[in-house]
């Protein structure tokens, strides 16, 4: 009898031996790593298991009969033996979980399963690619559907950023405006090459079909190339009062921008984007403005920027369009006015409504010496104006007059110094070639010299101007949008009262009938 009592606490050994061994696993496999925790508490548990089994030992012979032949015994360890494999078959189930996930997706339009199209992007994917959200907020929609695609790659990867909380990665991407829309940014991790994607808010979530598409524009080594157009006295891409900086901007946001010579060139070239017509002092030739009409007319996309009381010979071109720059210069006749730049100094901050100001809310542009634009209904023509001034500014036709004042001759404001324009083209035997044409026409070009583009929204206005021109955002893979499908039960006052008297009253009822019946026959 004192033998058994000796060896009593010799069980509680072993079992707290195997209680480090089991948390020890566990650690191990639920954090993915064996670190020294997860070490350290299984070979402490292995090393009072052992303790346990040489005490043990030495005990034995107090046995009769001895204590491994003893049935309960053999009992005990049949039943350590099952426990431990069970506990090892669950890890192994758990590890390979982990390890190779398998998601199967029941509903009938496959909601929660990528296109064949994006599946195929990301199996070709051979370089990272990582997706900036920069929201303060973890929309389960967005982030069900990035995960996806990250299970698909390895090399996709995706993190939510808050602008407030790190605003040097938000400054990284030019994130200013922290309004009611949030910018989606794609980088391509080898070169760091950066592309914008699109805009989340309450209404508008993560799309598909825009996101394959962007990794699709990002990871080709074709870039959409912009067009500079010289030899009319237009700004520099380089040098003093050019504008480097936009076109340094542009090649961040993977826009490969050249000079064009059309006197050289004689048309337009194939490749082309866009082309920026950014200040001319003197008009082009004929044909040139004939080249570019032919540009137009197959789909391409113009912007123009103009300063006051210079001819472009852009003027009957224009006209097909609806637009006409006017002669008049934009008079700022409120008490904001910037400094050194006198009435002439136009600062905005009403913007239309339109893909290219959808972000600017109520911040401010500057334009010093500006022209207004006159916009006319034109047949197949949607005209959107960008820019608008103040009610109490006014178009001068006379800045002799000093101060200048609103008279006969003058054009009350508000005026408009930039609209964007979309019209349709005919269509071609290529599935691949643009619907419509689009342009783009702001009264005034110094706004985006290297001097003034990174003033408040100076850069954006050019930067979303030819990012809007660019179509990217029209071109995106055929990926059909899935729809839930509406499968609640509609039902009559009555239908719902019957139902509700079986769930709460007969199914009760028949349980409680049952169970009386079976004791009643058992008595």
């Amino acid at each position: 009898m004192k033998t058994f009592k000796r060896l009593k606490p010799l069980k509680y050994l072993f079992w707290l031996g195997l209680f480090l061994v089991v948390m020890g696993i566990s650690a191990g496999i639920v954090s993915g790593t064996w670190g020294a925790i997860p070490l350290g508490l299984v070979i402490g548990g292995l090393i009072i298991i052992g303790l346990w089994l040489i005490l043990l030992g030495r005990l034995e012979d107090s046995f009769q009969p001895k204590f491994w032949s003893r049935r309960s015994t053999q009992s005990g360890t049949n039943a350590l033996v099952g426990t431990i494999a069970i506990l090892l078959i669950l890890g192994l189930i758990n590890f390979l979980a982990v390890r190779h996930s398998i998601r199967i997706d029941l509903t009938d339009s496959k909601l929660f399963t990528l296109a064949p199209e994006s599946q195929q992007v990301l199996k070709d994917l051979k370089q990272g690619v990582k997706v900036y959200v920069f929201d303060n907020q973890q929309n389960p929609q967005d982030r069900d559907l990035l995960e996806n695609y990250q299970r698909k790659s390895p090399q996709f990867s995706f993190a939510y950023v808050d602008p407030e909380t790190n605003p040097g990665l938000a400054e990284t991407f030019g994130i200013k405006n922290s309004g009611e829309n949030r910018d989606v940014y794609l980088e391509f991790q080898p070169t760091k090459r950066r592309q914008f994607l699109q805009n989340v808010n309450s209404q508008l979530r993560l799309s598909e079909s825009k996101l394959t598409s962007g990794i699709v524009q990002i990871t080709s080594d074709r870039r959409t190339k912009v067009y500079f157009l010289q030899g009319h006295g237009e700004r520099s891409l380089s040098g003093e009062g050019g504008i480097s900086q936009g076109v340094k901007a542009l090649e961040d946001k993977n826009f490969f921008s050249a000079p064009l010579n059309l006197v050289q060139a004689g048309k337009v070239p194939a490749d082309a984007t866009a082309v920026v017509i950014a200040g001319p002092t003197r008009a082009l030739l004929e044909d040139e403005v004939s080249a570019i009409e032919a540009y137009l007319n197959q789909g391409g996309n113009l912007l123009v920027m103009s300063d006051p009381k210079n001819k472009s010979g852009l003027e009957s071109l224009l006209n097909q369009w609806g637009v006409k720059l006017d002669d008049r210069v934009a008079i700022n006749g409120s008490d904001r006015q910037v400094k050194g730049w006198g009435v002439t100094g136009i600062i905005v901050d009403q913007y239309g409504t339109h893909p290219i100001t959808q972000d600017f809310r109520n911040g401010i542009s500057l334009y010093p010496l500006a022209r207004p634009l006159e916009i006319t209904a034109v047949s197949g023509v949607q005209a959107t104006p960008l820019l608008l001034t103040d009610p109490k500014s006014w178009a001068e036709s006379d800045l002799t007059e000093q101060p200048p004042k609103l008279n006969g001759g003058d054009r009350p404001g508000p005026l408009a110094l930039g609209a964007a324009f979309t019209r349709s083209v005919s269509s071609t035997s290529t599935s691949s070639s643009p619907t419509q044409s689009r342009l783009v026409v702001l009264g005034n070009s110094s706004f985006v010299n290297d001097s003034l583009f990174g003033q408040q929204l100076n850069g954006d206005v050019f930067l979303n101007s030819v990012r809007w021109l660019s179509q990217q955002d029209e071109q995106p893979l055929s990926i059909r949008p899935k729809d839930v499908k509406n499968r609640r039960i509609v039902l009559t006052v009555e239908q719902a009262s019957v139902l509700a008297f079986i769930a709460l009253a007969a199914v009760p009822l028949l349980g409680l009938g049952s169970a009386g019946f079976l004791w009643w026959r058992r008595r």
